[in-house]
């Protein structure tokens, strides 16, 4: 049985514990969105998954657009009803594996509709317990056009219909405003995914709502943008010295400073490679004291 302090099949929990909804899940789980890079050498990519439950890792963030199904496969195949892991999925894209980018938008109602079945079908289950709803008003990454720009209402009551078929448990929400979030709010989310990191912390007041509210916060890009010339926590020399006194890694800093600042953040590092998960993992013994907190809160926000 399940504790706070272990996993399903009784690892200690990666990061300790946090909650999601209703779950209790390890504040540091795993992202498949590079999963897709092993498409050549499946088991290394089974592996991947094998590894992070071992290590305590039960909450595991995909789409049924990271790699066309992929890493959605990969997940049905390597975790196993016993091993309690929370997969969350995200609707609001679609594959494009023949457009300029490997996946489109698709924000429209019926969209959302298909892309949950997608993502039912890829995992093999009959009900996905959290489904985020990913939004595309604000950069980075496409902004939706045309007839993707659709109203949040109408969305959320497309997701509020799923869920009360039982197609979906909770609903999450990704890439918000403070406007967007403030109107999502009665559906009773579960968590917020929006980009995050020590060096980009525009949406601190967002955070501090969902603390108040009790979702959880799940940044993506935890260690700085993606995308050439962005600002990257792994440059920023205060972390940089911190990681040298620690004995630690600039990332392992970057995403001990995310577990120290608010007790609703829950990360999902992704990676493709076994031991870039370890190391991830391991930020969570990575203890911070007043003063190295201090140091790394005065880095300012990009």
């Amino acid at each position: 049985m399940t504790t706070t302090d272990t996993t399903a099949n009784g690892a200690p929990r990666a990061g300790g514990a946090g909650r999601i909804g209703a779950r209790t899940v390890s504040r540091i789980g795993f992202g498949a969105m590079q999963l897709p890079r092993l498409r050549d050498d499946r088991a290394a990519a089974l592996a991947v998954v094998r590894r992070a439950v071992e290590l305590g890792v039960d909450h595991i963030d995909t789409a049924h657009f990271y790699g066309d199904g992929f890493a959605n496969d990969v997940l049905r195949e390597a975790l196993r009803p016993e091993d309690g892991v929370l997969v969350v999925s995200k609707v609001g894209a679609t594959p494009h594996s023949g457009g300029p980018h490997p996946m489109r938008l698709a924000q429209r109602p019926e969209e959302l509709r298909a892309s949950v079945e997608d993502n039912l079908k890829s995992l093999g289950v009959d009900r996905i317990p959290l489904v985020n709803l990913r939004r595309a008003e604000r950069a980075p990454g496409l902004i939706a056009e045309g007839d993707q720009v659709v109203d949040i209402d109408d969305q959320l009551a497309t997701m509020t219909a799923l869920r009360d078929e039982g197609k979906i448990d909770a609903i999450g929400i990704s890439h918000v405003g403070m406007a967007e979030l403030r109107r999502a709010l009665p559906v009773g989310l579960a968590c917020v995914q929006n980009a995050y990191s020590l060096v980009a912390r525009d949406d601190e007041e967002m955070l501090r709502l969902c603390v108040a509210e009790d979702i959880a916060w799940v940044p993506y890009f935890p260690l700085g943008s993606a995308f050439p010339g962005m600002p990257k926590v792994t440059d920023e020399p205060a972390v940089v010295a911190l990681a040298e006194s620690l004995g630690s890694t600039p990332a392992q800093i970057g995403l001990s400073w995310l577990l120290h600042h608010a007790p609703n953040v829950l990360l999902i590092p992704g990676t493709a490679d076994t031991g870039h998960l370890e190391a991830n993992v391991a930020a969570g013994a990575v203890a911070l004291d007043a003063t190295a907190l201090a140091a790394l809160d005065a880095v300012p926000t990009r």
